[in-house]
């Protein structure tokens, strides 16, 4: 049980998919901490790419993470051996069973998860659970790959986007995909929708001095309509940060 539920703050149930280490999540929780209770559950290891995959195949090892009690001692912190989704599920389960979450935060992830990214996304996977969970959700991400990007620029704009879900909620089933440009002054926020787009050239042939060729996962994004206005692509690439609503129902509807 959580010994973050003995007043009435926030309780954000926080998870990535880079890994408990990741610079991202901890820009993240020092942020929420300031404004209620955090209780981080992140994987051990960086599970990107897991969308909303789920371990079945062998049991899961749930452990306290005492590292940074010193730098962030109003966040508890805990590792999974699986993948966001189990990270989400596993604490709901466990370590907030006793005091529902009011808010699942995701990230902040190194990297894009705009456009079709969202379906692979293990950030937004965690999302989707919380949302799957009945909880408001938002999966941040920024895109920097590298491990030493620059949070703040955004930070502003995610606490922002918290304190409004936290007032107002969002829609059954849909959570947001908030996602930051790579720049130091950021425009402003829009609200969009995904742009079409496709990725190319998605595998590096090697061979290995012995056996069969390897293919190394890489490729870029194609960006099908790069002067709609209204997408996440083009507001990320005019400087804007973009917020998409998804829905967790995967439903056509008009069909």
């Amino acid at each position: 049980m959580s010994r973050k539920s003995e007043d009435n703050r926030p309780l954000f149930l926080v998870s990535n998919d880079d890994g408990y280490r990741a610079r991202g999540v901890h820009e993240l929780t020092r942020m929420l901490s300031r404004i209620g209770h955090v209780v981080a559950v992140c994987p051990e290891d960086a599970q990107s790419g897991m969308s909303m995959a789920i371990t079945v195949k062998r049991p899961l090892r749930l452990r306290p993470i005492s590292d940074y009690a010193d730098s962030e001692p109003d966040v508890e912190w805990y590792a999974v051996d699986g993948t966001p989704v189990d990270c989400v599920k596993l604490a709901m389960y466990t370590v907030v069973r006793e005091r529902r979450p009011d808010m699942v935060c995701s990230g902040i992830n190194h990297g894009s998860n705009s456009a079709i990214n969202v379906v692979y996304s293990g950030t937004m996977g965690a999302a989707f659970e919380g949302t799957a969970c009945g909880i408001p959700a938002v999966g941040f991400s920024l895109c920097d790959h590298s491990a030493d990007a620059d949070f703040g620029p955004m930070m502003p704009f995610v606490e922002a986007t918290v304190m409004k879900v936290l007032s107002e909620g969002l829609p059954e089933g849909v959570c947001l995909n908030l996602n930051a440009p790579k720049v130091t002054d950021i425009v402003g926020l829009r609200y969009c929708r995904s742009a079409r787009g496709h990725w190319t050239d998605e595998y590096a042939e090697m061979q290995p001095p012995y056996g069969l060729p390897v293919y190394w996962l890489t490729g870029r994004f194609i960006s099908e309509e790069p002067d709609a206005e209204d997408t996440d692509e083009w507001a990320l690439s005019h400087g804007y940060i973009s917020i998409v609503p998804e829905l967790l129902d995967r439903t056509a509807p008009d069909i």
